[in-house]
């Protein structure tokens, strides 16, 4: 029989050293499953993507200054938006979005595909909004632009009527009045941020302009011995006289030597604006050329007031740079191509205008 060694431990009836090592394994695996599970979940509400793509471009979330948190929530649960809102929706909750430390900055938010939650909220935190392409468009009379704004910007369009007709802000800022103030407007494009206040709209039209205005144009304008809100006047007339390129510098330059000779303008676009009928009349008629107006270019020599309408920049380099000739008159063709036939003669002009009218009768055209 084998003699005990007097130093090893007993052995205890019913107990395995092996089966203690196996279930204390078992439970620190265990452990790292549901540690590794937490850590899963926690990845997925940080940083799974929550913005899905849309295959006509990027959603946009809007927040109006002063817009309470409820207000993003109820935008961000529209279709299309996030695929998990109510991931969202708790996490900004938790983290305090929109409260007075940590407050909602309002703007136009781009919403990226693959956007995850903690991205956006640190993206609304930021106030890192977008800019916007604003179009500014031709008008031809003050009220409609506060309606143009207010169509692709969230700006104060009653305070924007408001400064429009004020005669000391635009003397002070611009150094024009409620008449030349058309010609600060030069029709494109401007990067604006959604919310703009009014003024800050102005700022910027008014910054597109001096960038307009070059030193080569100033110079150009000053060899024609105009300034560049008489330009911008004679340039009005041109755009509506005419859409064809082409003819643009010599209806240009025919006003120009009419200016010069000291004869009235006679152009009759200017007498349908007081009349409220740009846009909407197609003929002028005999009784319009009787407008009491001093846009009235019949009755009124030289220049009228202020623009007709916001010529594009085309339409302003065609005056800067005009057709050198001799013509003193000109009438639209009755063909319908936009273009216009030319004449130094009234005798001419007269053989011109017959036709064109002939055209406008065959077509019913009363006015």
């Amino acid at each position: 029989m084998t003699e005990p060694q007097p130093n090893s431990a007993p052995v205890v009836p019913g107990k395995s050293t092996s089966g203690w090592r196996f279930w204390g394994q078992v439970a620190l695996w265990s452990l790292l499953a549901l540690a590794g599970l937490g850590v899963g979940v926690v990845s997925k509400y940080l940083y799974q993507s929550n913005v899905p793509a849309h295959p006509e471009g990027p959603a946009y979330l809007y927040i109006r200054p002063g817009e309470k948190l409820s207000g993003v929530f109820r935008s961000l649960r529209q279709p299309g938006m996030l695929e998990r809102p109510a991931e969202f929706i708790v996490m900004a909750s938790l983290r305090g979005l929109g409260r007075k430390q940590n407050a909602l900055h309002p703007g136009r938010y781009t919403l990226r595909p693959g956007l995850g939650n903690l991205d956006l909220l640190r993206l609304l935190e930021s106030g890192r909004q977008d800019t916007i392409d604003f179009t500014l468009k031709p008008f031809h009379y003050l009220p409609q632009l506060p309606r143009q704004a207010g169509r692709q910007l969230y700006t104060d369009t009653a305070r924007l009527h408001q400064l429009l007709a004020d005669s000391a802000y635009l003397a002070t800022h611009f150094g024009l009045d409620t008449a030349t103030v058309r010609t600060l407007f030069i029709p494109g494009t401007l990067r604006l941020f959604w919310p703009t206040p009014a003024e800050a709209f102005l700022d910027s039209v008014a910054a597109r302009h001096r960038r307009f205005w070059s030193a080569a144009r100033l110079r150009q304008a000053d060899s024609l011995k105009m300034s560049p809100v008489q330009v911008t006047v004679l340039a009005s007339i041109v755009q509506r006289e005419t859409a064809q390129a082409t003819d643009k510098p010599v209806i240009a330059g025919v006003y120009l030597n009419r200016l010069r000779r000291g004869q009235p303008l006679q152009a009759d676009p200017t007498l349908l604006w007081p009349l409220h009928g740009l846009g909407t009349r197609k003929r002028v008629l005999n009784v319009d050329k009787k407008v009491d107006s001093p846009y009235n270019t019949y009755t009124h020599k030289g220049l009228p007031p202020g623009p007709i309408t916001t010529p594009y920049p085309q339409a302003l380099d065609a005056v800067l740079h005009p057709a050198q000739h001799k013509y003193l008159f000109f009438c639209a063709r009755p063909d319908g191509s936009g273009f216009s036939d030319f004449a130094e003669t009234f005798a001419d002009h007269k053989l011109n205008a017959r036709r064109y009218w002939q055209h406008l009768d065959s077509l019913k055209i009363k006015k």
